[in-house]
C-alpha cells in the first residue's frame, strides 16, 4: 500500500542525519531564529535554528548556517515559538462524522500531527474488515495516525448485540499490522474484575507483543474494583470526572487521559491535581475522546484542548507536555515524535504567542502542510467498498405501531424508569416519572421534559424495536430525531415525541443508509448523510460541519438547550457508562450491568 511523504526509519536515516547536524552536508529544512520550546526540559531556549532531513530533526542550536545549501528551504522563525507537533493521546475518528482522510484534513491545520485512534465504532458495525479499512487510509495520510485494535465488540456481552464481534484472535492478528500501537479502551471493565478469560486473552495479546492496552473504568468506586481493574493491564484511562479520579489512576501506575471533547468537559475538574495538589505532571495527558465535525472546523482539535488547559490554570509547557512528550512516552514513541530532538519526526508549529497558541505554520515531516489556517497537504481516500456504504439493514418499513409501549392491563397511570441526560458527560441518570396512560398505552410528557426513546435493531434487518422513554432533551411540540450513531453498537435510536414521526424518521434513515435525521410537525426539517457504516462521510469537513450545524439549529428549533446535545444523544445506548441505557435487548441498569424493567 503507498502511503503519502513515506517515511526513513531513524537508523535509515541516521547517516544523513549525523551529517547535517556536524555540518558537513546540507539539510533539507532549516527555521533561523525561533524560541525552541524543549519539552524535554520545559524551558524555552530562544535564537536557535531547526535543521531538518528525511523528515527527520537533525540538530538544535544557535547557528546552523552550515547546513543550508542551495536546495536547503529556509523558514525565517522571526522569534516565534517553535514547538512540536500536538498530540491526541485518545480518541475516535468516527465521532467526527468523518473519515480519516477528512478528519486530517480538519484537523492539520489547527497543530495536530499524531492521533492515538481507537476505531471501536466501526468495529461493531463491519467488525476486523473495518478496522483495517480505518487502519489502511489512516496509513496514507501526511501526519501520524496510529491505531488502536477494539478490544469490546460488543462492549457488554449479553447486554447488547453488535454487527459483529472482536476476538482474542482478531486482536493478536490486527498487533501484527503496521499502525497498530496497542489494544483499544477495556470498556467491559466488569468483565477485566471478574477475570474473564476472553478480556485478559485480548489483553495478553497486546502485552505480548508489547504494546500498550488502553483503559475505560467508568465507575466512580476507587475501592476494590478498580484495584483489580488496574491490576489486570489497562495503562490508561479517560474516564475520570474529578480530582479524586485523576489522583487514583496516577498513584496506580496510570496515565490519566483527560478529555475535552465536544461535549466532555473534564479537564478542569481533574487538572488540580497537577495545579493544586503538585503531583508529577508526566503521569497526565490531553486528549478529545469525541469531537464532532463543527468543533473541528469552528473551535479547533487540540489547540482547543491546550489552550483550555492553561485556562485552568496550567503552566504553558506543563500543558504542552501533556499534549506531546508526555503522550509518545505513554505509547512508547518517545524515540519517534513527542518533542523537537534530534531524529525524532519532524512536526512542529510555529506560534507567535504559548499561552493562545494561534498556529501560523504546520510542519509535518519536515513539510509544510498548513499555513494560516489553510491545508496545503493531500489527504488521500481509501477505496471504500460497498459493504462499508451498506450497512443499515432495518428488514421493514417501520410503522406507528412499532413505537407503541403497552402499559400493564388496566394501569390509569405508570411509574416509569427514565433516562436522564447530564449535560456535557457520558454518565446519565436514572430517574423515575409518573406518566399518563391513554388507550392501554404510556405517553411521554413533555411538560416533565421526558420524550420517548427507541433503539431500532439496524444490523441483522430484524425489525426489532425497544421502546422507553428519556428526560433532559428539552423537546418541545411533535418531532423526532433518529441516528445511526449510537455508541457502541451503532443500532440506530430514534427520540420523539410523536410516534408518527419517530416512524418516519427512522425510515428516512433507512432510506439515506445512515446519518442523522431530525423532523418537526410532520416534516424532515434537517439531515446529515453518513454513508460510511452509519457512521462517517467522505465529504469534506467543512461541508459535515455545515450540514452539522444545520441539524443542532434544528434541535434547537425542536426545543432542546442542551450543549452538543446531538453527542449525548449518540450515547443513550452506550451500556458500560451508568446509570441507565437502553439497548436492542432492553433497558440496561449499568449499575448493576443488568436487564431492568421499564416500569416499576
Amino acid at each position: 500500500m503507498e502511503t503519502t511523504n513515506t517515511l526513513k526509519s531513524w537508523p535509515e536515516a541516521a547517516p544523513r542525519l549525523i551529517a547535517v547536524a556536524s555540518g558537513r552536508a546540507p539539510a533539507d529544512l532549516v527555521i533561523r531564529g525561533g524560541r525552541w520550546v524543549n519539552v524535554q526540559t520545559r524551558e524555552v531556549l530562544p535564537g536557535m535554528d531547526v535543521a531538518v532531513a528525511e523528515g527527520r530533526f537533525a540538530a538544535i542550536a544557535p547557528d546552523l548556517s552550515a547546513a543550508i545549501g542551495p536546495g536547503t528551504q529556509v523558514i525565517e522563525a522571526q522569534g516565534r515559538y517553535m514547538l512540536p507537533g500536538l498530540v491526541d493521546g485518545h480518541m475516535h475518528i468516527e465521532s467526527g462524522m468523518l473519515t480519516p482522510a477528512e478528519f486530517a484534513a480538519a484537523v492539520i491545520p489547527h497543530g495536530t500531527t499524531t492521533m492515538f485512534t481507537d476505531p471501536h465504532e466501526i468495529a461493531n458495525v463491519l467488525g476486523l474488515e473495518g478496522v483495517r479499512m480505518m487502519h489502511d487510509e489512516a496509513l496514507m495520510q501526511p501526519v501520524n495516525i496510529f491505531t488502536q485494535m477494539p478490544s469490546c465488540a460488543p462492549s457488554a456481552p449479553g447486554l447488547e448485540t453488535t454487527g459483529f464481534e472482536i476476538t482474542p484472535k482478531d486482536v493478536a492478528e490486527a498487533m501484527t499490522w503496521p499502525g497498530i500501537v496497542g489494544l483499544g479502551e477495556m470498556m467491559n471493565f466488569p468483565g477485566v474484575i471478574h477475570a474473564d478469560p476472553k478480556m485478559l486473552a485480548e489483553i495478553a495479546a497486546t502485552q505480548d507483543a508489547g504494546k500498550t492496552v488502553g483503559g475505560h473504568y467508568a465507575s466512580p468506586d476507587l475501592g476494590a474494583p478498580f484495584r483489580a481493574y488496574a491490576a489486570g493491564g489497562p495503562a490508561d484511562d479517560h474516564e475520570g470526572t474529578c480530582e479524586a479520579d485523576a489522583i487514583a489512576r496516577v498513584r496506580n501506575g496510570m496515565r490519566a487521559m483527560m478529555r475535552l471533547g465536544s461535549a466532555w468537559y473534564d479537564v478542569e475538574r481533574q487538572i488540580t491535581a497537577v495545579t493544586e495538589k503538585g503531583l508529577d505532571p508526566r503521569g497526565f495527558i490531553l486528549c478529545t475522546d469525541d469531537c464532532h465535525s463543527g468543533t473541528l472546523v469552528n473551535d479547533g482539535h487540540m489547540n482547543r484542548v491546550y489552550r483550555h488547559a492553561v485556562a485552568c490554570g496550567a503552566d504553558p509547557l506543563v500543558a504542552l507536555q501533556m499534549c506531546t512528550i508526555n503522550t509518545a512516552t505513554h505509547f512508547g514513541l518517545e524515540r519517534e515524535l513527542g518533542s523537537i530532538a534530534p531524529g525524532r519526526r519532524a512536526d512542529l508549529i510555529l506560534s507567535p504567542d504559548l499561552r493562545t497558541l494561534p498556529v501560523e505554520t504546520v510542519i509535518a515531516r519536515g513539510r509544510i502542510v498548513a499555513e494560516n489556517g489553510r491545508l496545503l497537504a493531500e489527504c488521500p481516500h481509501y477505496d471504500w467498498p460497498d459493504t462499508a456504504r451498506r450497512t443499515v439493514r432495518l428488514g421493514k418499513m417501520l410503522s406507528p405501531t412499532d413505537f407503541e409501549i403497552a402499559a400493564p392491563e388496566g394501569a390509569n397511570s405508570v411509574t416509569a424508569r427514565v433516562i436522564g441526560v447530564v449535560e456535557n458527560q457520558a454518565p446519565t441518570r436514572a430517574l423515575t416519572a409518573e406518566l399518563a396512560v391513554t388507550d392501554g398505552l404510556a405517553q411521554p410528557d413533555p411538560a416533565q421534559d421526558i420524550a420517548q426513546i427507541a433503539l431500532v435493531e439496524r444490523h441483522r434487518g430484524t425489525g426489532g424495536v425497544v421502546n422507553g422513554f428519556v428526560s433532559g432533551f428539552g423537546y418541545r411540540g411533535r418531532m423526532a430525531m433518529g441516528s445511526t450513531v449510537a455508541h457502541d453498537s451503532h443500532h440506530m435510536i430514534v427520540v420523539g415525541t410523536d410516534r408518527a414521526m419517530m416512524a418516519a424518521c427512522a425510515n428516512r434513515l433507512g432510506e439515506m443508509g445512515g446519518g442523522i435525521s431530525v423532523w418537526k410537525d410532520g416534516a424532515e426539517i434537517a439531515s446529515v448523510p453518513l454513508p460510511i457504516a452509519g457512521l462517517m462521510s467522505d465529504a469534506p469537513a467543512a461541508e459535515v460541519a455545515d450540514a452539522a450545524s444545520r441539524m443542532v439549529a434544528a434541535m434547537a428549533d425542536c426545543g432542546c438547550t442542551l450543549n452538543n446535545a446531538y453527542m449525548q444523544h449518540s450515547l443513550l445506548a452506550l451500556v458500560v457508562i451508568p446509570e441507565i441505557r437502553i439497548s436492542d435487548l432492553g433497558l440496561v441498569d449499568v449499575t448493576r450491568f443488568q436487564l431492568t424493567d421499564l416500569f416499576e
